[in-house]
């Protein structure tokens, strides 16, 4: 059964030519010119995956991305502005999976796409296929894409899961941002390391939701990450 992608821009050209190379991939594509068009069309007809422009008109990137996930964890790329990095940021810190600079090779976007939902698919597998991770207060499955704290859900999008499993099937083990990047990406795939970064901070802010003292996620500067090791 063929993937479904959404592809929200307000430029013509990239819906008709990506939607064209899209297809020819085997999704089935459905476009939308504006955010607030996109929201409505979204909410009749859920897909597997949203290409979002950030800059648009009557609704931006940003606030579409915030719309969707007040109700659901549906992955994300950001297309963003050659230059703005401030953008690709706030757009990671807010929970998008990956972001791709404009111009963009057509190539470059399928393969980010593949990415992005071969590791929705890992955190779909059937519920036999991955045992239930338990660290202390942290439980993962893998199997219903759930993550708890202290018995709380904990709301992360298929990138942060994967994060959060890499970090904590190895406590005390340090994780480089090449190590977390292949966890996450895929080894094929560039991702700057401050992409690891954002996800890091954004991680931390939503386990702290939940308990505002958590800190097992702790940074060894200038080397990576790890998850705080048991006593």
């Amino acid at each position: 059964m063929s993937s479904s992608i959404a592809l929200v821009d307000d430029d013509q050209n990239i819906l008709t030519s990506v939607s064209m190379a899209l297809e020819a991939e085997g999704y089935d594509v459905t476009t939308y010119s504006d955010g607030a068009e996109a929201l409505e069309g979204l909410g009749r007809a859920p897909v597997d995956l949203a290409v979002l422009d950030i800059k648009m008109p009557r609704m931006d990137g940003m606030e579409l991305l915030t719309r969707i996930r007040e109700r659901d964890n549906l992955p994300v790329i950001f297309l963003t502005s050659k230059d703005d990095e401030v953008d690709e940021v706030v757009g990671l810190r807010m929970g998008a999976d990956d972001y791709i600079k404009k111009p963009f090779s057509q190539r470059l976007l399928i393969e980010r796409i593949r990415a992005v939902l071969r590791r929705r698919e890992l955190a779909d597998k059937e519920p036999d296929s991955q045992d239930v991770l338990r660290r202390g207060e942290l439980v993962l499955d893998p199997s219903r894409h759930l993550c708890t704290w202290q018995g709380k859900e904990v709301n992360l999008t298929v990138t942060e899961f994967l994060i959060v499993e890499a970090l904590a099937r190895r406590p005390g083990h340090v994780k480089n941002r090449d190590q977390l990047i292949d966890a996450a990406y895929g080894e094929n795939i560039y991702v700057d390391d401050r992409t690891i970064d954002s996800h890091i901070k954004r991680l931390r802010r939503k386990f702290r939701a939940v308990d505002d003292e958590f800190s097992e996620i702790e940074t060894l500067y200038g080397i990576g990450y790890r998850y705080k090791a048991e006593q």
